[in-house]
């Protein structure tokens, strides 16, 4: 096992491009939403003290903003990859986040706790997709008529 070297986030890519480390970041963010949906279910079926719940989505929002602030100013990048990847996984999680939010509706969770748990599950279902398809399209070629900008469709 080895350590470190250019599959790091923020290294540089094989084909010798340099990317932001969307990878560190969306783990990160990811990391605050799975601690501010185990705090809140701690509670359940009470009602649990918000504030840091609250703290953590909004510090989870402004990372998953970073990540698209970051990957909408790479310049040459496998956009075509990164959405062909990107779309299937957020299917998947969109499955996923949408049977974890039947569940809180079925188990009883009602008000600020659910808008709370709702908010979580969607940064979660927007975070690894982008994880996932960042991971991919960063070891492929860039996208030659790219030029710079993401296209709507590959």
């Amino acid at each position: 096992m080895t350590t470190g070297g250019p599959a790091q986030s923020g290294a540089i890519a094989p084909s010798g491009r340099r990317l932001p480390p969307v990878a560190t970041v969306a783990v990160a963010s990811m990391a605050l939403v799975l601690t501010g949906g185990i705090y809140l279910a701690s509670y359940l079926p009470g009602r649990p003290a918000l504030g840091p719940a609250v703290g953590l989505l909004a510090a989870a929002g402004v990372l998953l903003l970073a990540n698209v602030v970051l990957l909408g100013r790479v310049q040459e990048f496998a956009w075509g990859q990164f959405f062909q990847v990107g779309r299937w996984v957020l299917l998947g999680y969109g499955v996923i986040a949408g049977m974890l939010e039947y569940v809180f509706v079925l188990d009883g969770t009602r008000g600020t706790p659910l808008v709370l748990m709702t908010l979580m599950l969607a940064v979660f279902a927007v975070d690894i997709p982008v994880l996932l398809a960042f991971s991919v399209a960063r070891y492929q070629a860039a996208d030659p008529t790219a030029e710079g900008t993401a296209p709507g469709r590959s």
